[in-house]
C-alpha cells in the first residue's frame, strides 16, 4: 500500500509537470486502435438492432478485461523485477490517466488564438466534439470554457479517483470506457445499439466522480475569491447540475458556470445538426477570453483538492494497514 501511495504522488507530478509527451506511446491511443479493430470485425453494415446491441457489449467486455489484465500484468511483473522498477512503471502509467497539464495545454491555444477567429476556431475544434466552423468568438470562447469543466471530472478527477482506490489497472479500465463512448457512444444510426453497452457504462463510472468533482469544484472556488463567486457557484451548481441529457455532465459545468457568474451551454450543432440543450448558469455577464485562464485556474484547484484528499485517505488505510 505504501509503494502504490507513492506511485500515486509520483503520477500526480508527472502529469502536471509532463503533461503526454507527444513522443511517449501513450495507452489509451492502443487501446483506441484496439476498439476501432474490433469494431470493424464486429460491426457490420447488415446487422440488424439486436446484432448490434450484442456485439457492442461482446466488444465492450473485451476491451475492459483486455485493458485491466494486460496492465495488471504489466505492474505485477515490474514490482517482482524490483520494487523501484515497479514504482516507476506504476507512477507512468497513473500519470498517462490523468489530463490536467494537457487540457491546460489545449485550451490555452484558443486563447491566443481567439483575436483570429479561424485559428481560434480550429483550436477549439481539437478539444470539442461539436460543429465550430460558424461559431462566434464568444462561442469559441464558451465551448473551451465548458471543455475544461467537464473534463475536469472525466478527464482528471474520475480517473484520479479510480486510480486511488485500484491503481492504473481500475483507472486504464475507466480510460477504456471512457474512449469506447467517445469512439461509439454516440445515439445515431450506425451506433444506438451498437455502443449502448459502452456508453451505459460509462454513465455508470461516472456517476460518483462527476458528483464529487462538482462539489470539489465549488468549494475550490474559496481559494480565489477575486476570481471566483463560490455562494453562486453553490446555487447554480444545486440548481442546474441535472440539466443534461446525461446523468453526468452538467456537475462541472454548473459548478464553473455559477463559479464565473456566466451562462454556459444551451444549443449547439453536432455534425451539421442542431441539437437543443438547457443553459447552464445566469448571464450576469458576457464571457470574454480570460474566462478560459480562470476555467484553468479552477480546474487545477479542484484537482489539487481532490489530489490531497485521496493522499490524506490512502496515507491513513496504510497506517492502519501497518499496525494491523
Amino acid at each position: 500500500m505504501l509503494y502504490h501511495l507513492i506511485a500515486f504522488i509520483l503520477a500526480f507530478i508527472l502529469d502536471t509537470i509532463f503533461g503526454d509527451p507527444r513522443w511517449f506511446p501513450h495507452p489509451v491511443i492502443f487501446i483506441g486502435r484496439f476498439i476501432a479493430f474490433l469494431e470493424k470485425k464486429w460491426l457490420g453494415e447488415d446487422d440488424n438492432d439486436d446484432e448490434k446491441l450484442i456485439n457492442g457489449r461482446v466488444l465492450t467486455i473485451v476491451v475492459v478485461v483486455v485493458t485491466f489484465d494486460i496492465t495488471l500484468a504489466v505492474i505485477i511483473f515490474s514490482y517482482k523485477l524490483n520494487v523501484v522498477v515497479g514504482i516507476i512503471i506504476e507512477s507512468i502509467l497513473g500519470a498517462t490517466c490523468l489530463a490536467a497539464k494537457d487540457l491546460k495545454k489545449e485550451s490555452m491555444k484558443v486563447y491566443y488564438s481567439i483575436d483570429d477567429i479561424n485559428k481560434a476556431r480550429h483550436a477549439v475544434s481539437m478539444i470539442v466534439g461539436r460543429d465550430t466552423e460558424s461559431l462566434s468568438k464568444e462561442g469559441v470562447i464558451k465551448a473551451a470554457v465548458e471543455t475544461v469543466a467537464e473534463s475536469t471530472s472525466d478527464g482528471v478527477i474520475a480517473p484520479m479517483f479510480y486510480l486511488a482506490i485500484g491503481g492504473p489497472g481500475l483507472a486504464l479500465l475507466y480510460k477504456a470506457v471512457n474512449t469506447m463512448d467517445s469512439m461509439i457512444g454516440y445515439k445515431n444510426n450506425k451506433y444506438l445499439y451498437f455502443g449502448r453497452c459502452a456508453a451505459k457504462f460509462d454513465d455508470v463510472l461516472n456517476f460518483i466522480p462527476a458528483r464529487i468533482s462538482g462539489i470539489l469544484m465549488v468549494a475550490a472556488t474559496i481559494f480565489d475569491k477575486k476570481n471566483f463567486d463560490t455562494k453562486n457557484a453553490w446555487k447554480i451548481f444545486k440548481r442546474d447540475r441535472l440539466k443534461h441529457k446525461s446523468p453526468n455532465s452538467a456537475h462541472t459545468e454548473a459548478a464553473a458556470a455559477g463559479a464565473l457568474n456566466i451562462q454556459l451551454a444551451g444549443p449547439a450543432y453536432y455534425f451539421g445538426k442542431k441539437v437543443e440543450k438547457d443553459y447552464l448558469g445566469d448571464k450576469n455577464r458576457e464571457v470574454i477570453s480570460d474566462d478560459i485562464k480562470k476555467m484553468n485556474e479552477l480546474m487545477y484547484l479542484t484537482s489539487i483538492s481532490a489530489f490531497f484528499i485521496c493522499v490524506m485517505i490512502l496515507g491513513i488505510i496504510t497506517t492502519i494497514l501497518n499496525y494491523c
